[in-house]
């Protein structure tokens, strides 16, 4: 006996499209600080602001693959998925960790040329003034994108905020590395692009790991509070086998409860109903509860 509530595709449609809004806004903004830095990059011949540059460029990669994930997402769902496209916005997230390997290789690439070659590169006040222009852009991108991110719940703008907030690192190394190269230390040019390679693969390690996570299907909702909200309706004697699995913002749950053998069906799927609709107040973020009626263990 089944008791069973997905909450209507429909009402997650102004989220997508907020996320795709947010997607866009940041896409543009990525595009001029990318545009910038590698414009200066070739000018000035410095590879570690040629490097910064083509790691914000991977920005607006993650922003486009970012784009057609959540687009896939927000279809409803259908008979080959029953349980919605919302993994296809995930998967946009290990999108995002594939553009910064392939950038975390022509990184590393560029900063050895650099150091077999040891040129000096032609730094002026005008590339200062670039870098600090296109470290405050990216500061507010990542305040913005984090804060709505953690508004609509959106692993993809999440991520992508991790990226960027990569960039400020990166550039606090480069132009540190231009002061130093200034000052006749020319190694430093290379050094500031191996530093903003491992900036690159820290991020590509935060958003792996969180994005496995959800398409393993790991616990999401810890069990103990789910036993906690179940203990509440006093006729419900237990429960077991409690699942949960899905991203932060879309959960599916099932679990077992136990009744009174003897209870009448109307009234033990009544009872059910009373579970699901407590449990569903208590996690808005779940989208799909399937409660299991069983009378109690023997023991």
């Amino acid at each position: 006996m089944v008791a069973g509530a997905a909450r209507e595709s429909v009402l997650s449609q102004p989220r997508y499209r907020d996320v795709s809004r947010v997607l866009w806004q940041v896409f543009v903004l990525n595009l001029v600080v990318a545009g910038a830095k590698i414009v200066l990059g070739f000018t000035t011949g410095a590879v570690s602001i040629l490097s910064d540059g083509f790691h914000s460029l991977t920005d607006t990669a993650s922003n486009i693959v970012g784009l057609i994930g959540v687009r896939i997402a927000s279809q409803p769902p259908d008979d080959d998925h029953p349980y919605g496209h919302r993994k296809f916005e995930t998967m946009a997230s290990l999108g995002i960790v594939i553009f910064l390997v392939l950038m975390l290789v022509e990184v590393v690439s560029a900063a050895v040329e650099r150091l077999q070659t040891q040129e000096a590169p032609d730094i002026t006040p005008l590339t200062f003034v670039v870098m600090g222009t296109t470290f405050l852009i990216n500061a507010g991108v990542v305040i913005y994108e984090r804060r709505e991110g953690r508004r609509l719940g959106s692993e993809v703008l999440i991520a992508d905020a991790y990226h960027t907030t990569s960039d400020l690192f990166t550039s606090v190394t480069v132009v540190a590395a231009l002061i130093g190269v200034q000052m006749g230390y020319l190694w430093l040019d290379a050094a500031a692009a191996f530093v903003v390679a491992g900036f690159i693969g820290y991020a590509c390690w935060e958003i792996f790991q969180s994005t496995l996570g959800i398409l393993a299907d790991r616990s999401v909702i810890p069990e103990a509070a789910i036993r906690e909200v179940v203990a509440g309706v006093t006729e419900v004697i237990g429960c077991h086998h409690v699942r949960t699995r899905g991203s932060s913002d879309f959960v599916f749950l099932d679990l077992h409860i136990w009744l009174d053998g003897d209870m009448r069906l109307e009234e033990a799927h009544r009872l059910s109903h009373v579970v699901k609709d407590r449990l569903m107040e208590r996690f808005p973020e779940i989208k799909d509860a399937v409660i299991h009626i069983e009378p109690p263990p023997e023991s």
